[in-house]
């Protein structure tokens, strides 16, 4: 099927300004990054392999915060799993093999894939999920770049107060998402569970309870929801 020309400009528009919004952010990632410990280099890398906002954020936050490397490994790894979920509902709108899946993998994330499902038409429903992924992907790793050659010029982030922004810039990614009283009360106790922890565990080890918390809770709640809706 083939979009018509209004359809096709529609949904482009709507990719690219979700691109643009989203790719934006990544000048925040790359500035805390670097004032966390991280080198441009390494802050680039986590934008080119990982592309993903909630996880990258989580494992500066570790990072920041002292924990060790396998920690902030972990936590971001339990939140990119969400991304898993996405892929089993876009292989059905995009039905490709081989290099062109491995890309698909590497795109799929809440912005495209929220472009993606929201369109009537399969056709586009493919091009917004190509448009919006490559658009934030490209937009995102140049934001970094960006943010961690001016981040590196700062100087001590203890002077800016970045100290706390890593954890203030997760809290206003992951807050829009939270709809409901079961998602909210699931966010709730994780980060009871991860306070708690802080005086007793190394760090990055409450971050990381916090995390397998919330995603068990969210799997749970999504599995409640769906049986209830059957």
């Amino acid at each position: 099927m083939t979009l018509p020309a209004d359809r096709r400009r529609a949904v482009l528009r709507t990719s690219l300004g979700v691109g643009v919004a989203t790719g934006a952010y990544g000048v925040s990632f790359g500035a805390l990054a670097t004032a966390s410990g991280l080198d441009v280099l390494q802050a680039c890398a986590l934008s080119l392999l990982a592309f993903s906002g909630a996880s990258q954020f989580a494992f500066v936050g570790v990072v920041s915060g002292g924990g060790p490397l396998l920690s902030g490994t972990a936590t971001s790894v339990l939140l990119g799993a969400r991304n898993g979920f996405y892929g089993l509902r876009i292989a059905e709108i995009l039905r490709v093999r081989g290099a062109r899946r491995l890309a698909a993998a590497q795109l799929t994330i809440d912005e495209s894939t929220a472009v993606a499902v929201a369109q009537p038409e399969e056709a586009a429903a493919r091009l917004g999920f190509w448009s919006t992924g490559l658009s934030i992907y490209v937009l995102w790793n140049l934001a970094t770049l960006v943010g961690a050659l001016g981040g590196t010029a700062m100087g001590d982030p203890a002077t800016w107060g970045l100290d706390a922004a890593a954890p203030a810039a997760f809290l206003a990614l992951v807050a829009p998402r939270l709809q409901g009283r079961r998602p909210v009360l699931v966010a709730v106790v994780a980060a009871v569970l991860a306070l708690a922890l802080v005086p007793v565990s190394p760090a990055g080890v409450p971050v990381m309870a916090g995390a397998l918390l919330a995603v068990t809770g969210a799997v749970l709640v999504r599995a409640s929801t769906t049986s209830a809706g059957a």
